[in-house]
């Protein structure tokens, strides 16, 4: 336990010293909260009660499906992996550290965008705290997990950036946290219900009994599509 501890903190460290995960976790996405919170707000100022909601689900796309997969992607794809193996270390627990690790990074974040929304644009607070913050812990899950499926079966950093947009373009577009899905065409909405923002934003502002089922769902086919991955990486 004080090894994997350990293995943590110094993940976390690195994490914050990445040049490519400060700008997908923080500098990108807090940029652009501070540029769109102003103008939705301004075009559309019924926009103030789902602000929060809207850049949260926007902040965790960002980081989770394009800026962890690169690193997860170098770590099983290089040398490491043969590290892992050669001191018996199971090679899960570099996929755990890097979930957590971004995790708390993204929670931090869209702490941030809770704390400064109402003040800079006159955000609304979201009626149930403890659930909204509940239901984003899921919704980080889902997607870091999500992150973590690309990474593992990614064959270089430089390609998945290419293929996380595959997720992360329909899940700004399609999700509604852009302009109201009601207005997409039928057959774009039933394409947005496959990815995770759009039940966790649904979620996080008008609740409905089948969104917690489909992100727990995308959660157990995500975690087991890792631990296949990650058994036949330790058999080759």
């Amino acid at each position: 336990m004080k090894a994997f501890i350990y293995g943590l903190g110094l993940q976390f460290r690195l994490d914050i010293r990445s040049r490519s995960l400060l700008l997908t976790c923080y500098v990108v996405p807090l940029a652009f909260f501070a540029l769109m919170g102003g103008i939705f707000t301004s075009v559309m100022p019924q926009s103030s009660g789902t602000l929060i909601q809207s850049m949260s689900v926007f902040v965790v796309a960002m980081g989770a499906v394009i800026g962890v997969p690169p690193q997860i992607c170098e770590e099983y794809s290089g040398s490491i992996k043969k590290v892992y193996k050669a001191n018996g270390v199971p090679l899960c627990a570099g996929v755990i550290t890097h979930f957590i690790s971004a995790f708390i990074h993204l929670l931090i974040v869209c702490a941030i965008i809770f704390a400064v929304a109402p003040v800079a644009f006159g955000a609304s607070l979201p009626q149930n705290i403890a659930a909204y913050f509940g239901l984003l812990a899921l919704y980080i899950a889902v997607s870091l997990s999500v992150g973590c499926v690309f990474g593992l079966f990614g064959k270089s950093p430089s390609s998945l950036a290419m293929y996380a947009q595959i997720v992360f373009l329909p899940s700004i577009l399609l999700s509604g946290i852009m302009f109201p899905a009601d207005m997409l065409p039928d057959f774009l909405r039933y394409i947005g219900y496959i990815f995770p923002a759009t039940a966790a934003y649904g979620a996080m502002t008008s609740f409905a009994a089948w969104q917690l089922p489909v992100l727990f769902c995308e959660l157990a086919a995500m975690i087991a599509l890792c631990a296949l991955r990650l058994k036949f990486l330790e058999k080759n």
